[in-house]
């Protein structure tokens, strides 16, 4: 069986994305790994042709402009990497997700399950979401529990919405795809940036979900990031993966700095529905772009 990994990046650097880690777990486990790279405003391309891996398969990319509404032009640019997939099954990571080599055999024999069933389009993840450092993790509803990032490589699934799920083309209907769920995890740190690139990410992300028009002087002004969102964090004891145990020792100049008591006030029924789903680990209303098989 081939995998293929897939992935899709633009300025990686200037917003701190942790490419390298990502891309790293992901050749440990795949076959090829395909990455989509928009032309950025720093050495992101000329970082991945320094790797000078043969598993990896770089496509240069223009992003549109006009795709500039509800995050579209991620799943644009997620396609196009998906495209050139060669493999049975593909995974895909975003620049901020990454695998633990403790999980790689659960992928894999998981897959393998998946394969077997004809019924099965492919596997739900679970999701670490760590904030401020990474020593904490964001708990609740205010993170996502799950997300497909392994499937059938059947060539009508594509990439959907703003590229946090995928579905399936059947018919001329867009159909969410039968999934498996797996104990392997997907460790995001999309949320560990250093505070100016997380001001800098947070102003990139709104001019492709809100159409805002970029204007430097006005981003200058702004101060840094002060990791004060969060309703409720907790305490991470557990380990990280191994490709990114450098980037940890190196953020601690930053990192170190955090404070985990300074939350956003949580409303109301936030307290009440989080206080059901410790409960009874049911979350209520709780979007799912997929079909859990079991």
């Amino acid at each position: 069986m081939k995998i293929s990994g897939f992935t899709f990046v633009r300025n990686a650097f200037l917003l701190s994305y942790p490419l390298e880690e990502s891309i790293k777990s992901l050749l440990d486990i795949c076959n090829e790994v395909i990455i989509a790279v928009g032309k950025s405003e720093d050495e992101t391309l000329q970082f991945l042709l320094s790797l000078n891996n043969p598993k990896l398969l770089i496509i240069e990319t223009i992003w549109d402009e006009k795709l500039n509404r509800n995050g579209i032009i991620y799943s644009q640019q997620t396609n196009l990497a998906l495209d050139r997939c060669s493999g049975n099954w593909c995974i895909y990571l975003q620049a901020d997700e990454v695998l633990h080599e403790n999980d790689y055999q659960q992928i894999i024999t998981d897959i393998q399950k998946a394969d077997r069933n004809p019924i099965i389009d492919g596997i739900l993840f679970k999701y670490l979401h760590f904030y401020g450092s990474y020593d904490y993790i964001g708990t609740g509803r205010q993170w996502y529990r799950r997300e497909i990032r392994a499937f059938k490589n059947k060539k009508n699934i594509i990439s959907w919405g703003d590229a946090q799920g995928f579905r399936k083309i059947v018919n001329n209907r867009y159909e969410k795809l039968k999934v498996i769920e797996t104990q392997a995890t997907i460790y995001h740190y999309g949320w560990v940036r250093p505070p100016k690139a997380q001001t800098r990410k947070i102003i990139k992300t709104n001019e492709y979900y809100h159409a805002t028009k970029r204007n430097e002087k006005y981003e200058d002004s702004l101060p840094d990031f002060d990791y004060n969102t969060a309703y409720q964090l907790e305490k991470y004891n557990g380990s990280h993966p191994k490709t990114i145990q450098k980037r940890i020792e190196q953020d601690k100049v930053w990192t170190k700095y955090f404070n985990p008591y300074k939350l956003k006030k949580k409303p109301l029924l936030i307290k009440i529905l989080d206080k059901i789903e410790k409960k009874t680990n049911y979350r209520i209303g709780e979007y799912k772009d997929f079909k859990l098989i079991r």
